[in-house]
């Protein structure tokens, strides 16, 4: 029953915080201190309910993967954006990943890089130039992937790191949070990819099963966080997400030390 309902939680915590800006993969660290499986079948589980929130995004927008009118020139100029930023966050992963997993995945860190963040994202929510713009150039792209390596560092947040950089260039909020959802496909697929090919253990049928609940739990809950966020992200800022970080961070730094 401990596992039925860690499979569920976990699911929730990453359906409710992949998307937004504040840091799936810290709150899953924190959250795991309570909730977890044996090794190495927790890093199998969060691969998983990763997969899940990956669809909510495919499903969310599928219009604008699979358009029912197709103009190459706007796929293109599209989808190259999105690979242009997705390289310069590859290579980095690909050298870093491990080392940051290594030395970084702790509460601590996770702790230190909330409030650190949060307070990054007041500054630029108080001094951001968000303008008009709509389509992402090439060169912000790549600005954009280099800014979204940053969430190596577990408690950053991509989603956080890469919509506040676009807002900083002077894109316009819904079209930051789009190009920001669909980056999350190539760049959380690559991500869960490499994961899964490091799995070697075998898997039981009870681990089959909550590997199902907690995909189907992450997919439900992402996708209606991503239709609220988008209304959201329109209308208002990150200033409320900014002191969530801010005040979770803190209460973790005191709970470590007195602990």
């Amino acid at each position: 029953m401990y596992q039925l309902i860690s499979a569920a939680i976990l699911g929730l915590v990453e359906g409710l915080t992949e998307f937004l800006p504040i840091s799936s993969t810290g709150h899953l660290i924190l959250v795991n201190r309570w909730f977890s499986f044996g090794q190495p079948f927790t890093k199998l589980f969060d691969i998983v309910i990763q997969s899940g929130a990956i669809l909510a995004v495919i499903i969310f927008f599928w219009k604008d993967i699979w358009p029912s009118s197709w103009k190459f020139n706007e796929l293109k100029t599209k989808w190259g954006t999105i690979l242009a930023a997705f390289i310069p966050t590859a290579l980095i992963g690909f050298l870093f990943a491990d080392i940051a997993e290594k030395y970084l995945f702790n509460p601590l860190v996770v702790a230190a890089a909330l409030v650190f963040y949060g307070i990054i994202f007041i500054i630029l929510e108080k001094f951001k130039k968000e303008g008009m713009k709509d389509q992402v150039s090439y060169s912000d792209a790549i600005l954009i992937g280099l800014v979204q390596a940053l969430a190596l560092v577990p408690g950053t947040s991509r989603s956080g790191a890469t919509i506040l950089g676009l807002l900083f260039l002077g894109y316009a909020r819904p079209a930051a949070a789009k190009f920001s959802f669909l980056l999350a496909i190539p760049t959380l697929v690559a991500a869960s990819g490499y994961s899964l090919l490091k799995y070697k253990a075998p898997i039981s049928g009870a681990e089959m099963g909550y590997l199902a609940i907690g995909f189907f739990i992450s997919l439900i809950s992402a996708y209606f966080v991503i239709r609220w966020f988008l209304s959201y992200i329109s209308r208002k800022d990150f200033i409320p997400f900014a002191w969530y970080r801010i005040v979770l961070g803190l209460v973790v730094i005191l709970f470590a030390f007195w602990s």
